[in-house]
């Protein structure tokens, strides 16, 4: 489902006009981004947690040239779903 579908399911489910459905939709996905960049993380109870993980450094091999390198320690943004979540997908 792209983010155009989105809008669309919940512009019909709604009766709001597609454009607000985008702005809000724009401003949700800007405020979760902006808070996971803070290193904050984003619950939603009933849906689940927007969560930044500490991936730690390693080392890695480059089997090309035979040599090691070392990936740094970095965060990524990851998502959890709830149980409620999880369970209707099952």
């Amino acid at each position: 489902m792209t983010k155009a579908e989105v809008v669309k399911s919940i512009a019909d489910t709604t009766g709001v006009d597609r454009q607000e459905v985008l702005q809000v939709v724009e401003a949700f996905m800007d405020t979760v981004k902006n808070a996971m960049s803070q290193g904050d993380n984003v619950y939603l109870r009933g849906f689940g947690s927007f969560v930044v993980k500490e991936r730690a450094e390693k080392t890695a091999r480059n089997i090309s040239k035979q040599t090691t390198i070392i990936v740094p320690a970095r965060k990524v943004p990851t998502f959890k779903p709830s149980k409620a979540f999880t369970a209707m997908i099952k």
